[in-house]
């Protein structure tokens, strides 16, 4: 987690994909090191313009449209982080679905090749499943905002500020354990090495 850039500095804000995430553009282009996720709805806006470290899912449709997208390398996010995290291990071959292609990651780090692509770990993965295990029944499938916020704050020394999150609305795709995530935030808050600043319509 060393080689990320900007993991230990003092501000550091984490800005999810909330479509109400407010007017927060001028405190998360103050941060020293910004986070930000997948497509980066309000980038260039309300979420304002700044961005260190991109994560991007790596399994699925929507990267499999960013392979294909002849114009991806040019979109404004792509072009200004300085480093891009894939969310999820490579699979090898057998693991691959029979019939369609799942995961992207060789693809997308060759398109990616120009800056540091980092890709985290299924231990990381592992260590998310026990953290949230608790709160739900079943096996359950951390969102990727989960994952990355986990592994930040493994890689983070506890005596720093709080990391500020915006725009986590703790809703979207059905199979991901929305209110164990948000009660896992709300702790992280209480304990102080997360700062939460709710979407608007929160």
């Amino acid at each position: 987690m060393s080689s990320w850039p900007g993991l230990d500095d003092p501000h550091l804000a984490l800005v999810g994909n909330a479509p109400e995430i407010g007017d927060h553009g001028r405190a998360i282009d103050g941060a020293s090191c910004v986070v930000r996720f997948n497509n980066a709805a309000g980038f260039g806006g309300p979420a304002g313009s700044r961005v260190t470290l991109l994560a991007l899912v790596n399994r699925g449709g929507q990267a499999r449209a960013w392979v294909e997208d002849d114009g991806f390398l040019d979109r404004p996010v792509i072009r200004q982080a300085r480093t891009y995290l894939l969310a999820f291990p490579e699979l090898s071959p057998d693991e691959e679905g029979a019939h369609e292609r799942v995961c992207w990651t060789a693809p997308l780090r060759d398109k990616l090749a120009h800056r540091p692509v980092h890709v985290l770990p299924s231990a990381l993965h592992d260590r998310a499943r026990q953290q949230l295990a608790p709160r739900v029944s079943g096996t359950p499938n951390p969102s990727t905002g989960f994952l990355v916020a986990l592994a930040i704050l493994e890689g983070r020394s506890p005596s720093l500020p709080p990391i500020d999150v915006y725009g986590f609305g703790f809703a979207g795709w059905s199979g991901h354990p929305w209110d164990a995530e948000r009660d896992w935030f709300t702790a992280c808050g209480e304990a102080g090495r997360l700062r939460l600043h709710p979407p608007a319509a929160s």
